[in-house]
């Protein structure tokens, strides 16, 4: 399936689609002191406020496929970088609907945001990303993401 086949639209309903992908947000190794439910329960919370606030700076799209069913989405947040002060797009979220994968919509969504960036005269494209999340990590380096800040954590008890 080519990315154009995907239709990418701002999200409006969608509600329900977006939380119930949620748990691929922690579907893989998480790090010894991350509990998978907090994990589940803070991205389900921030996405919630997220589509009921509506935020100036934030914005969610559906992937649809040709037949228009949902197959993805990518939650984006335009923010400040710390260290030039200039306009950055941060991809917040992005899932796949699992029997979707492998189909091209991913790679559909990164390049909606970058062009989104584009648009926006964002100077660069950030994200974020689990390190036993292999499956995301392998899609972000094949579309030229490449490592910009090292986030290290130590459990204090």
């Amino acid at each position: 399936m080519s990315d154009n086949a995907f239709h990418i639209r701002l999200a409006e309903d969608d509600d329900d689609f977006i939380l119930g992908l949620v748990p691929r947000f922690v579907d893989f190794t998480l790090p010894a002191w991350r509990r998978r439910h907090e994990c589940i329960e803070g991205i389900r919370r921030d996405l919630s406020r997220q589509l009921d606030e509506q935020p100036s700076n934030s914005y969610v799209f559906i992937a649809e496929n040709d037949e228009g069913e949902r197959v993805g989405f990518i939650h984006l947040q335009k923010t400040q970088d710390y260290f030039n002060g200039r306009a950055n797009c941060h991809i917040s979220d992005l899932a796949v609907v699992p029997r979707h994968e492998g189909q091209g919509v991913g790679k559909a969504l990164i390049e909606h945001a970058e062009d989104w960036a584009r648009e926006h005269q964002c100077q660069m494209v950030t994200l974020a990303v689990f390190p036993g999340n292999e499956r995301a990590r392998a899609l972000y380096e094949a579309a030229g993401y490449s490592l910009d800040l090292l986030r290290l954590a130590k459990p204090t008890h």
